[in-house]
């Protein structure tokens, strides 16, 4: 079912005006699936502090809401499509463009601690544009991914098998898309190999769609004991990531999310910006699973942070992974 409606979302991004290859899909598809994703973590939190008799405090305004503005529906139990209610074609489109991005481009200024959704929503939506130029696409788009369930972890880990080949797809796109992409037997190996253990720190420094920092989530959860301590561990204190370029982050955000991290430590930056000088003992990670860009090249003032000039991004990397 889901791959079917991951399908229709590309099939009706095809035929949209805004959206020209599969990295715009993935892109566009990603957004929707975010705020789509961002309801049903804000319901299943408010629902537990109900619960607890706490009154729960959501992130997103009334009027941002998706049930309000993307999926506003009839009332009783047979709930649909309230079509008199619902925004469509140019409306909707303004609406999304002028008010619902800087609305949620407006959180990055509320925090720059990576380790909150607020800081997620901010840096997502300040680095990308609504692409769909059709309201009526979008709001087919929006109809299909609100069948799409969030909730449960079978869920989750049928929406992250299809995300990824989607990321897969538009690795094989075209030179621009291949950079994001590492083949998965090759990750797998090289965690297999560094055996990461409970207690130990994970760092990729050109983390792209996060394959590695999401395929070792996966192992270390294999392997150690079930706690509530050590499962809030390896949420919030283990993976760690930078990602330089608005694409790839978003993804990279997004897959994480899928494979069950609710608020990745993924800081949108140019890694090979910082000084190797500046890097002290209380940046140290125990484990690093990357595979930097081969072949880039790095401005003059961006080789002035290492000790070896070169404008070659790899051997850069290198020097920030060494140290």
């Amino acid at each position: 079912m889901f791959e079917q409606t991951f399908k229709n979302i590309d099939d009706i991004l095809f035929k949209d005006a805004g959206a020209d290859s599969e990295l715009d899909y993935i892109g566009q598809t990603s957004w929707v699936m975010f705020l789509r994703y961002l309801d049903d973590l804000e319901q299943d939190k408010a629902d537990e502090a109900e619960l607890e008799g706490k009154a729960y405090s959501f992130i997103i305004d009334e009027k941002f809401r998706w049930p309000n503005w993307a999926m506003p529906k009839t009332k009783g139990e047979d709930a649909k499509l309230d079509h008199h209610v619902a925004m469509t074609g140019n409306d909707l489109v303004e609406f999304v463009d002028k008010e619902l991005f800087p609305y949620l481009a407006g959180f990055k200024a509320k925090t720059d601690d990576p380790q909150t959704l607020e800081y997620k929503i901010g840096e997502i939506f300040s680095e990308l544009d609504n692409k769909i130029k059709s309201g009526y696409n979008l709001r087919e788009i929006l109809e299909y991914a609100d069948t799409l369930p969030f909730r449960s972890s079978k869920d989750k880990h049928e929406l992250s098998h299809l995300y990824e080949t989607k990321i897969k797809n538009m690795g094989n796109a075209g030179r621009n898309g291949g950079q994001y992409y590492t083949p998965r037997p090759l990750i797998r190996a090289m965690i297999a190999i560094t055996d990461p253990q409970m207690g130990e720190t994970v760092y990729d420094g050109a983390a792209g769609s996060c394959g590695f920092l999401c395929e070792a989530y996966d192992y270390m959860l294999q392997r150690m004991e079930k706690t509530t301590t050590n499962l809030e561990t390896l949420q919030q204190k283990t993976f760690f990531g930078k990602e330089k370029k608005n694409l790839a982050y978003v993804i990279g955000v997004m897959n994480m999310i899928l494979h069950g991290i609710e608020a990745p430590n993924i800081i949108h930056i140019n890694t090979l910006g910082e000084s190797i000088r500046d890097i002290q003992e209380k940046d140290r990670y125990n484990v690093i699973l990357a595979n930097p860009p081969f072949g880039g090249k790095e401005r003059p003032e961006v080789q002035q942070n290492f000790d070896i000039k070169t404008g070659e991004t790899a051997f850069l990397f290198m020097q920030h992974f060494i140290k």
